[in-house]
C-alpha cells in the first residue's frame, strides 16, 4: 500500500506549475512532510481552502519517490479567527516557522511537536488580547526549544554550576542559559534577568498551554514582550535558517 493517512498543520508552500503547488506541512506521525496539492489552484479543486496556510487537516497521500500527493484532505481546524487579526496571523506564522526550521523528516518526536504546535495556534486564534497571545507563543518557544534538544538552562549557572535562586542572574543566548553575578564579571553579560521572569519562564515550560498558573494570571504585556524576544534571540541564534517572520513582526510592532 503506497498510500497513507495523518493529520498534519500546513506550514509553506511553493508554486509547481500553473495549476499546482507544493505543500510543506508538518505531520503527527511523520515529521516534516512535503507533498504535490495537483490542481489547488483551479475554481473547482477538491482541495481549495484546506491547503491554505495555517490550516490542520487529515490527509491522504500517496507516496512518491521524491514527493507524496495529496490526495484528499478533511479540515480539523482552520484557526478561523486567527484570520481576522494582524497579530494573530504573525505570530501564528512565527510559530510555523519555528517548527519548518527545527523540525525534521521522520522526526521521532512528531506527535510531540505537532500537538505543542497545534495547540499554541489553538490558543493564539481564540486569544482575547495580546498577552494571551504572547503567553501561548511562549509557551511553545519553551518547549519546541525542549524538544528539539537546545533545552534553556534557567537553574543553575553556566559557568560554575552553582544554583541561582532568588536574585537577578545574566542571560546569554549563545551559551543557552543564564550566568551568576559573580561569573560574569568575567564573561560581561549585559541582559539581566530578573529571578521572577526566570521563574515565569520555568512554568511556560512546566504547564500544559490550557492550565491557568499564577504566572500567567500576573503577566502583563511589557513581561510577555520582554520574554518573547529574549526565547526569539535564542531561537535565532540557534536555528540553521533565517527567520522571515521575525522581521515583519519587528516592522509592525
Amino acid at each position: 500500500m503506497n498510500n497513507f493517512v495523518t493529520d498534519a498543520i500546513n506550514l509553506k508552500a511553493y508554486n509547481l506549475s500553473e495549476a499546482d503547488k507544493i505543500i510543506v506541512m508538518y505531520s503527527k506521525e511523520k515529521g516534516l512532510i512535503r507533498g504535490v496539492a495537483k490542481g489547488v489552484k483551479k475554481p473547482k479543486s477538491k482541495l481549495g481552502a484546506r491547503m491554505d496556510l495555517l490550516v490542520a487537516n487529515k490527509l491522504m497521500l500517496y507516496k512518491g519517490k521524491s514527493l507524496d500527493r495529496i490526495c484528499q484532505a478533511e479540515a480539523l481546524n482552520t484557526f478561523h479567527k486567527t484570520r481576522q487579526n494582524m497579530d494573530k496571523i504573525f505570530y501564528s506564522m512565527y510559530v510555523t516557522e519555528v517548527v519548518n526550521n527545527f523540525g525534521v523528516e521522520d522526526d521521532p518526536c512528531s506527535k510531540e511537536v505537532y500537538e505543542i504546535l497545534y495547540k499554541a495556534l489553538d490558543k493564539i486564534s481564540n486569544a482575547s488580547d495580546t498577552v494571551e497571545i504572547l503567553l501561548s507563543v511562549i509557551k511553545f518557544q519553551m518547549k519546541m526549544m525542549q524538544i528539539s534538544g537546545f533545552g534553556i538552562e534557567l537553574e543553575c549557572c553556566l559557568c560554575c554550576g552553582e544554583r541561582i535562586k532568588d536574585e537577578n542572574m545574566y542571560f546569554s543566548p549563545q551559551m543557552g542559559g543564564i550566568i551568576c553575578s559573580q561569573c560574569n564579571e568575567t564573561f560581561k553579560l549585559r541582559t539581566v534577568l530578573h529571578h521572577k521572569l526566570r521563574d515565569f519562564l520555568n512554568a511556560c515550560l512546566q504547564y500544559d498551554f490550557d492550565y491557568v498558573s499564577d504566572y500567567d494570571q500576573k503577566a502583563n504585556e511589557k513581561v510577555c514582550s520582554v520574554c518573547f524576544e529574549l526565547l526569539k534571540e535564542y531561537i535565532n541564534i540557534h536555528s540553521s535558517k533565517k527567520f522571515n517572520s521575525t522581521d515583519i513582526l519587528q516592522e509592525i510592532r
